[in-house]
């Protein structure tokens, strides 16, 4: 590996903004990557080094490269939650139909970890698909009722998926519900948000995969 890249992607991670600077000026290239094939603005990413992003953005950094995970700068974003990380990201045109290892968009994990800010911003200012499915069978909101905690910052990201047009009768691979998972579960705050989208759906019935 060229010295120059090696500093490159040390700075990154460290969130050395004037030292991703100096290797980029000295010839590093801003796509190099690293021995888990993670670049520079995805090291940046994963520490929420805000400054070291918009440098590398400036220097036409891919924001959609993958590593060896198949993670990538814009798909950490939705693992982090970071405002601000997304906003660096967005001038650089990412692809929001960008899949993760298990087949989610960046929205998923958001709604998983209950990024309340992430999932408000991401759904406002872009055009993510809200009813993406995933490998699993899941999308962001059975995601959330599945593997969160049934606490505020997940009622809030079932508020906002629903507020953005999530279809609350889309079932998982085995044809259940966001709404019967919540009452498995015991989340009767999310059980009621989500059995009052479905009366006002109008839908009648479930729909979609695994839908029975």
């Amino acid at each position: 590996m060229n010295p120059h890249d090696r500093l490159l992607l040390d700075a990154a991670e460290a969130g050395a903004a004037d030292g991703v600077r100096a290797a980029l000026a000295a010839g590093a290239a801003p796509e190099t990557r690293d021995e888990d094939l993670r670049t520079a603005l995805l090291l940046a990413v994963l520490g929420d080094h805000v400054h070291v992003a918009e440098v590398l953005v400036a220097a036409g950094a891919d924001p959609d490269a993958p590593d060896a995970r198949e993670d990538s700068p814009w798909l950490v974003t939705g693992v982090t939650g970071s405002v601000r990380m997304m906003r660096v990201l967005l001038p650089a045109g990412p692809d929001l139909t960008q899949r993760n290892r298990f087949g989610g968009v960046s929205l998923i994990p958001a709604a998983e970890r209950g990024h309340v800010g992430y999932v408000r911003a991401v759904l406002a200012e872009t055009d993510i698909d809200v009813d993406h499915v995933n490998r699993l069978g899941w999308t962001a909101l059975l995601e959330a009722v599945i593997l969160g905690d049934g606490g505020f910052r997940h009622e809030e990201v079932v508020r906002l998926l629903l507020a953005a047009g999530a279809d609350p009768w889309l079932a998982d691979s085995e044809g259940v519900t966001a709404y019967e998972h919540a009452v498995r579960r015991g989340f009767d705050g999310l059980a009621l948000l989500l059995r009052a989208a479905q009366q006002r759906s109008g839908h009648g019935g479930p729909s979609g995969p695994g839908a029975r």
